[in-house]
């Protein structure tokens, strides 16, 4: 049976220049970076050639990036730091309702703490509106933590007419970008963060391994304590060989972004139209929105989601219902019932998320097999015969 990886806003497959890359650090270069003889230098060297790679993606410097374990640790490290360093000042945080659950469940924990959130609403096709920002902001603001791109649904927001208003106000500003890094391109300075989250496994990298950039004068308050690495941001002996390998799915994403996710784009586009002319009752989320060249959210009526996956597994196509993060959970899309879809609309939908090793036949074969699934799903269906 062929298998065909369509899942990729959880995770992607490792690129074989990354893998090479990686392993000598295990068995050569394996030094401490803090150690000042040669093995601890070398891969010291290894670690800043590194921090240069995944600054330029993002235009940023290299005393900016600080290299931690994922997107969650970063969307941490930005949220409490801000919000621990500058509480003498106010306890105001603003936030969207769409954001991943590592920057909800982190603004959550924060409000048992005493911390007030403005937790923004987002358009049907789920945007932010960059006047509801300046509204919500107040004196005691300290923050603000709005997502570049969405996870399940793919769109892009406003981020650089947030920052400028956050900028006007003098208040931090926090974007998740995890999904947006390496897929589409990524300037914070002309984006105006202060915080910026990116992980190494959305584009071709370990997991284990991302990077928070902090823009210089940035007052954050580490949220472990010990060594004082990474400039006294983040201690912890760093993860050289995922950094590595961090570095290099950097350069590649850097180099080939713009033709590799243009035909990634094209292979969502043609996935899309042929759902669409052989599917009826379905409808993509957010089509209408700016979005990821990758990402597809579509809504299936009377099929319902979890049946979809499986049935699609079962034929060797891997996708999703939403965030890896909250697979298992019952409850619906916390994303689609923001931008008002109900619970069953909800559990009905599909994320399709590309990456540049698929391919036109990977897509095709989707089309091919998905309509019959749906076929057999709604026909169990008593509310499909009754349509």
């Amino acid at each position: 049976m062929q298998r065909i990886y369509l899942d990729s806003n959880a995770t992607t497959p490792v690129h074989p220049e990354v893998v090479t890359a990686m392993l000598p650090v295990f068995t050569e270069d394996y030094g401490n970076p803090s150690s000042i003889h040669w093995f601890g230098q070398h891969a010291k060297a290894l670690m800043d050639d590194a921090r240069t790679q995944v600054a330029r993606l993002i235009n940023g410097e290299t005393s900016e990036i600080v290299f931690v374990s994922g997107g969650t640790e970063a969307d941490n490290l930005a949220i409490r730091g801000i919000a621990e360093s500058q509480k003498s000042k106010g306890r105001h945080i603003i936030t969207s309702t769409i954001e991943h659950h590592a920057v909800l469940h982190t603004c959550r924990d924060l409000e048992k703490q005493g911390y007030e959130i403005t937790w923004l609403g987002v358009s049907a096709d789920g945007l932010v509106d960059p006047e509801d920002v300046r509204r919500a902001i107040r004196p005691d603001t300290i923050l603000i933590s709005i997502m570049h791109a969405n996870n399940e649904i793919g769109t892009i927001q406003p981020i650089e007419e947030i920052g400028k208003i956050a900028e006007v106000a003098d208040v931090y500003f926090h974007s998740d970008g995890v999904q947006s890094t390496g897929k589409i391109s990524v300037d914070v300075k002309k984006l105006k963060v202060d915080l910026f989250s990116m992980s190494a496994h959305k584009i071709h990298g370990p997991k284990g391994v991302g990077a928070l950039f902090v823009k210089k004068g940035s007052v954050l308050k580490p949220q472990l304590t010990g060594g004082g690495h990474e400039r006294n941001r983040r201690s912890g002996t760093e993860n050289v060989a995922g950094i590595v390998g961090f570095g290099v799915a950097a350069k590649m994403a850097r180099e080939g972004m713009g033709s590799e996710m243009d035909r990634v784009k094209e292979l969502r586009d043609r996935l899309e139209s042929g759902l669409k002319k052989n599917i009826d009752l379905i409808r993509i989320n957010a089509e209408n929105a700016p979005r990821l060249p990758n990402t597809s959210n579509i809504m299936v009526d009377y099929a319902e989601g979890e049946g979809l996956v499986i049935s699609l597994d079962l034929k060797g196509i891997a996708v999703s219902t939403g965030s890896a993060c909250s697979s298992g959970s019952l409850e619906p899309s916390h994303v689609l019932t923001a931008i008002g879809k109900t619970p069953d609309e909800a559990h009905g939908s599909l994320r399709f998320s590309l990456n540049s090793m698929n391919s036109v036949q990977d897509v095709d074969y989707v089309v091919e097999v998905l309509p019959r699934i749906v076929d057999r799903l709604r026909e169990l269906s008593p509310y499909y015969k009754r349509a």
